[in-house]
């Protein structure tokens, strides 16, 4: 496997021009640009940070569209995961506003929502977890997620933690834009600290979601 050596700008580039024109025309006439600027780099990068994090996927560039009311083919970013349990784990993302990575779980059934929710209910647990959000938020970190607009059934308005509880899914992410490291193979240091800064937070998430 080649060494990761950065994401050139013809990535951010092709990714700027998929966005004006998402057709497969496009999308034959610049293959050779994402195989090359995209897919080579974003592979070498999740190969280097397998070994310590876990088997990686890198996703294909398709879009499922069989029931989406966007009919757009192709995804206008390139995503690499590291999963720790169903739906949860590590994220790195190449895209026309540069590179960003994430962390969390960005989907759950019934019966794992409900753990999650009573691990936050719960005191001990439902601490940890603030403290850790707290910590990485201060680090820069931005807490995303699909929230509800109200309170989830069984838990009072008025919970310490219902901004939390309120959470169908939890990630953290942050951005890198156009930072010149991005077009580095320093990259990978970055990715690397930056994802083991947040294994707190999708170790907890595991835990708590199955």
């Amino acid at each position: 496997m080649p060494e990761f050596t950065g994401f050139p700008t013809a990535a951010l580039d092709f990714y700027d021009d998929l966005e004006l024109d998402n057709s497969r025309s496009f999308w034959t006439a610049h293959k050779e640009a994402y195989d090359h600027a995209v897919k080579a780099p974003m592979t070498a990068l999740m190969s280097a940070l397998e070994g310590e994090f876990g088997p990686a996927k890198v996703f294909r560039p398709y879009r499922d569209v069989r029931f989406a009311k966007d009919k757009t083919p192709y995804k206008t970013h390139q995503g690499g995961f590291v999963a720790v349990g169903p739906s949860c784990g590590w994220y790195v993302e190449v895209a026309a506003p540069g590179v960003r990575v994430g962390a969390g779980f960005y989907a759950a059934d019934s019966d794992r929502l409900a753990a999650f929710r009573d691990a936050v209910a719960e005191e001990r647990t439902g601490a940890e977890l603030e403290k850790i959000l707290t910590d990485l938020q201060a680090d820069q970190w931005v807490l995303g997620g699909d929230v509800l607009k109200t309170s989830p059934r069984g838990y009072p308005a008025d919970h310490p933690r219902i901004a939390l509880l309120r959470h169908r899914s939890m990630t953290l992410g942050k951005s890198y834009g156009f930072e010149p490291v991005i077009h580095s193979p320093r990259l990978l240091e970055r990715v690397r600290d930056d994802w083991r800064a947040a294994r707190t937070f999708v170790e907890w998430v595991g835990s708590h979601t199955g």
